[in-house]
């Protein structure tokens, strides 16, 4: 079977390369780094090597993008953890519509036996 994904050769694009100047953490952002640590369970972790993250976030608003949790709630479980983000090579993220006050996001985090391989073809 081939694989589904189309290659776009253009470097991605960083969130830190997208914006000009330094941004500051909203009131909310701070609120949520302190709040979201005391609801996370106890893990073992790999001290090394790539690691997958699989992400469930239930949103009451349809027009939620699916991305906007995902650098927040991934730069407070590494702070947590005691990890460096650069480790995740895997990332699943499925969105779900929820009714307003039943919000969440749930998580998996586990170490991979190997880095993936570049499944990119080459020019040629």
């Amino acid at each position: 079977m081939p694989d589904p994904h189309h290659v776009v050769r253009v470097k991605p694009l960083s969130v830190n390369e997208a914006f000009l100047g330094r941004r500051r953490k909203s009131a909310a952002y701070r609120t949520y780094e302190v709040k979201v640590p005391s609801h996370l369970p106890k893990l073992d972790l790999p001290a090394r090597g790539p690691l997958a993250l699989s992400l469930r976030i239930g949103v009451s608003n349809r027009a939620s993008d699916i991305d906007n949790p995902v650098k927040p709630f991934t730069d407070i479980l590494s702070k947590h953890y005691g990890f460096n983000d650069n480790r995740i090579y895997r990332l699943e993220v499925v969105k779900f519509k929820v009714e307003k006050g039943e919000e969440f996001i749930s998580f998996d985090l586990i170490g991979l036996a190997t880095e993936p391989t570049n499944p990119a073809p080459s020019e040629g």
